[in-house]
């Protein structure tokens, strides 16, 4: 259950790194409109030097009078005071929205808006735009939804009781606890629509971590041999707790099953699995990343806790079958290793897993 728990606590971790990292991108932007907002005032009176520039060259050609100039100066004053005004509302207005939201707001470049606003100063740019010029623009940067999303992708976690199948031997004589003996998964899988008009067959794929653990009955413990091989023997002290755990890094391949729910506006179609039972049969390939042995016991009142990181011979290639089936994200869940556990075994044994999976 700590291993559990470990794993659950890494996972929570990721998504709170990921958090922290969204919160640092959004705090520099608004850092950076804060730098906007101070030269809000230096660009507008530099623009308002530019236009009484322009209005006493008017003046010295004859073009204008004094008094019209003095007007002219006394609106262009009045313009860019109200610029300076509204200009810093703006920014203010953007840094509330998000601070208010946390920075989870998107820019109106990146929304589906057919046409964008644009604001342009000085002169006349290539263009043609004038010294205040405003325009309606087509978005350049408008993202037309995918009207037909044919992949999607999942979280995947599962939890249950772990044990082996010994050659010869049913599973209630297995040497493993079958209470005691569990397992835990954790991974990412792709789900793809294999046909264009029907959602009823999917294609599934991804890779997870496996972790396998086995608990051993009797007061035994597992002991590399020096013919190269395996066995369980029963250890010298009264045992607390005797486990051994597989780590295994595997991709997964199903197919899956299921009806869906299809929903269709003028832009979009979308296949929902929401509410609807699934079935997915396949199996998985991958490599054993690590294998250890964790013992508790007292040894002349102490309590001893040896963990142990050899390879036990197990084998270095892991392949097996798998299936789930369920409704939404909620399912049942088995997987059995072809690959015996030991290479070279006398008697030759295969992980087997049954639990809970949870599509997230």
């Amino acid at each position: 259950m700590r291993t559990i728990t470990m794993y659950l606590m890494v996972l929570l971790t990721l998504f709170m790194v990921q958090n922290s990292v969204a919160q640092e991108d959004y705090q520099k932007t608004i850092d950076t409109l804060k730098e906007q907002k101070l030269n809000i005032t230096t660009q507008e009176k530099e623009a308002l030097k530019f236009e009484i520039a322009e209005i006493v060259k008017q003046l010295e050609r004859g073009e204008i009078t004094q008094e019209e100039a003095d007007a002219l100066k006394m609106k262009a004053a009045e313009k860019h005071a109200l610029n300076i005004e509204d200009r810093i509302a703006i920014i203010n207005n953007k840094i509330s929205l998000l601070e208010r939201n946390n920075g989870d707001v998107k820019e109106l470049d990146t929304l589906n808006y057919k046409f964008a606003f644009q604001i342009g100063f000085g002169d006349d740019d290539k263009d043609g735009g004038k010294l205040l010029d405003f325009r309606l623009n087509e978005n350049q940067n408008r993202k037309e939804p995918i009207y037909d999303r044919r992949t999607y992708s999942d979280l995947v976690v599962a939890v249950g009781l772990n044990n082996a199948i010994v050659d010869g031997q049913s599973l209630n004589d297995s040497p493993y606890k079958i209470g005691g003996s569990r397992f835990f998964e954790l991974g990412w899988q792709w789900r793809t629509r294999v046909f264009k008009n029907s959602n009823f067959l999917r294609f599934n794929y991804g890779f997870s971590f496996q972790f396998n653990g086995l608990k051993a009955k009797n007061n035994q413990y597992l002991v590399s041999l020096e013919n190269g091989q395996s066995e369980l023997q029963e250890f010298q002290y009264d045992l607390d707790k005797s486990k051994f755990r597989m780590d295994n890094f595997v991709f997964p391949l199903h197919l899956e099953f299921g009806p869906s729910k299809q929903t269709t506006t003028d832009k979009k179609m979308r296949y929902s699995l929401r509410n609807q039972f699934r079935l997915g049969i396949g199996g998985y390939g991958g490599f054993n990343i690590g294998t250890r042995q964790k013992l508790k016991y007292n040894l002349d009142g102490d309590n001893v806790k040896d963990k142990l990181k050899r390879s036990y011979n197990t084998n270095d290639l892991i392949y097996g079958l798998s299936a789930y089936a369920g409704v939404d994200g909620f399912l049942l869940y088995v997987k059995y290793d072809l690959n015996p556990i030991f290479k070279d075994a006398a008697v030759e044994q295969r992980n087997i897993s049954l639990g809970l999976r949870f599509d997230l």
